[in-house]
């Protein structure tokens, strides 16, 4: 048993590891599935670009068409396509039938035949005669191969403006993937310096345990020298209690932090985190972090390329008031077996244009764009807006997060100096043990808040780096 326990604290201590923040930002960057999803939104954009740039080769298309039947018209055109069609076909056997018929009639007298002919009765006849071959041939196979290809020659400029559109949205999912890059870091800091903070706390909530238990040690002693009550006893007793429950929560609270961000960086293997990840000091005025801000951030740039494909658009859709014209190129064979033989073959080229000269819903369609062209415009400078409000918040955030930081390392050094005092005036006999237990509340409060403030500290640089537009810049 022994062998097997020591067994897996070795595997254990060969897959676990203690990171940084760069170390997750660079896994989670590299491995977190979400983040790969967004980035196909490039991908997406760019096969729209070759699609668009495709439509300017036209297509070509090679196919095969095999058909049986027995309808008169289409097996008359079928034998017309591969060029089989004789008089027989056309129904001249009823007809030549009926030029036999007079002859007979004549007794091989031509002048006779000729008056015969010439007789209204006789011509009716003959017209009226349903030809049997054209109106019930027999049922035929075909196979017709053919090679089309199919080019647009002029679209009314529509072409152009898609292809200049899509490759704007190449741009903007760009921007809007770095945007996301920038939102999953900010992320992976929260979850960081979550995780150090939590570690911060279970050190903290240890040395608050040691102090109660050295109470309890103490009081024990005290009172078998009869220098303490019961009462005393209990309550010190009660608070090392309390102070062990939080250090359990705290150490559950540290594994709920390390398994986040192992879910984040998709890392299994992370069991410890170093210190708190600070990215930013500022060290300029608040006008010119705005400035920084309006030309750095990406969702803002992606914003920008939107209403650019928007305007675009207008444009696009006033190519509908344009003709547009196409060529249509087409070689086949036509029989009533597979074949390529040149006898069987046949082409056709064609020119098509069309012009809408009236369409009441074209017009409609170019309002429509460019009321949506105008409403993405004010989209983007009310971000414009909120990006300048965004930054004046964080910065004045992250000024005061730093002031506290400073004042809580000087309530938590008080803290801890009046506790010392305090449990000497105890030992003294000067105070009784519930002031003690009180101080001892204080100090632990004090740690707590400076570990609370200066993860409030790293978020607040972190948020106003992120608000400037540069947050992995930074973390490099």
């Amino acid at each position: 048993m022994k062998k097997i326990l020591l067994l897996s604290a070795c595997l254990c201590g060969m897959f676990a590891k203690t990171v940084d923040f760069n170390t997750v930002l660079k896994e989670a960057l590299n491995n977190n599935l979400e983040l790969k999803a967004k980035k196909l939104n490039i991908d997406k954009a760019k096969a729209d670009l070759s699609k668009a740039k495709g439509y300017n080769f036209g297509k070509l298309t090679l196919s095969e068409e095999i058909s049986r039947t027995n309808n008169a018209m289409y097996v008359f055109g079928m034998k017309l396509e591969s060029r089989e069609a004789t008089f027989r076909d056309f129904g001249f056997r009823d007809f030549l039938g009926g030029v036999s018929q007079a002859l007979q009639m004549s007794g091989g007298d031509f002048g006779k035949f000729s008056n015969i002919m010439q007789n209204p009765a006789m011509q009716n006849s003959l017209l009226d005669t349903a030809p049997d071959d054209l109106n019930n041939p027999g049922s035929r196979t075909n196979f017709k191969t053919k090679l089309v290809y199919e080019v647009p020659l002029f679209t009314g400029f529509k072409l152009k403006y898609a292809k200049e559109m899509a490759a704007l949205q190449v741009k903007a999912n760009k921007y809007k993937y770095a945007h996301d890059k920038n939102k999953l870091a900010i992320e992976v800091l929260k979850a960081y310096n979550g995780a150090v903070a939590a570690k911060y706390f279970i050190n903290a909530l240890k040395k608050a345990k040691e102090t109660t238990t050295s109470f309890v040690n103490m009081i024990k002693n005290f009172y078998k020298e009869g220098m303490a009550t019961n009462i005393d006893l209990l309550q010190a007793e009660k608070r090392d209690n309390e102070v062990n429950a939080m250090l359990i929560e705290a150490e559950n609270k540290y594994q709920l932090a390390l398994s986040y961000l192992k879910f984040l960086t998709d890392d299994e293997t992370i069991d410890d985190v170093k210190d708190f990840k600070v990215i930013f000091t500022p060290d300029t005025s608040l006008k010119d972090l705005i400035k920084e801000a309006l030309e750095n951030r990406n969702d803002l740039k992606w914003m920008k390329f939107n209403v650019e494909t928007m305007q675009k658009k207008v444009k696009m859709d006033k190519s509908d008031y344009y003709p547009m014209a196409g060529a249509h190129l087409e070689y086949g064979f036509n029989d009533n077996a597979p074949t390529l033989s040149t006898k069987k073959d046949y082409y056709l080229a064609a020119l098509g244009i069309n012009w809408k000269l009236f369409d009441a819903s074209r017009g409609a369609n170019v309002q429509k764009s460019k009321i949506e062209a105008i409403q993405t415009d004010y989209y983007y400078k009310y971000m414009k807006k909120g990006i300048a409000l965004d930054v004046k918040q964080k910065y004045f955030n992250f000024k005061s997060k730093h002031a506290i930081v400073k004042e809580k390392i000087t309530n938590k050094n008080l803290a801890e100096e009046i506790l010392k005092k305090y449990t000497y005036m105890y030992k003294q006999g000067m105070i009784n043990i519930t002031i003690l237990l009180m101080k001892e509340a204080e100090a632990r409060k004090a740690r707590a808040e400076l570990i609370k403030a200066r993860y409030d500290e790293a978020l607040a640089a972190a948020e106003l780096k992120e608000a400037i537009g540069d947050l992995l810049k930074e973390s490099k």
